[in-house]
């Protein structure tokens, strides 16, 4: 009976033995998952910024060809009036 109740505690220490590896490695990996969190939480938030500065730059691009092509209504009857007014001087 003692022989049981000894082989008895040591399989009850050996399995809280495991428990407590078993704990401290989850422990570990929890830490892991939360770094790895919170990597992806930064990484999306650049991504956010990242967005952002683009959808300003297609603003700002937008702007640009809009004054180009309101410009290019203005300058390009001016061009042509003068290339068939040289045109009329050359061969007049």
């Amino acid at each position: 009976m003692m022989d049981q109740n000894q082989e008895l505690m040591e399989l009850l220490q050996r399995i809280e033995g495991n428990q407590q590896e078993q704990l401290s490695q989850q422990k570990i990996s929890l830490d892991l998952q939360r770094d790895q969190f919170d990597l992806v939480q930064k990484q999306f938030e650049r991504a956010e910024l990242l967005q952002d500065r683009a959808e300003k730059m297609q603003d700002t691009g937008a702007r640009i060809m809009g004054v180009a092509q309101k410009a290019m209504m203005i300058v390009l009857p001016i061009v042509i009036a003068l290339v068939i007014y040289l045109s009329w001087l050359i061969f007049r």
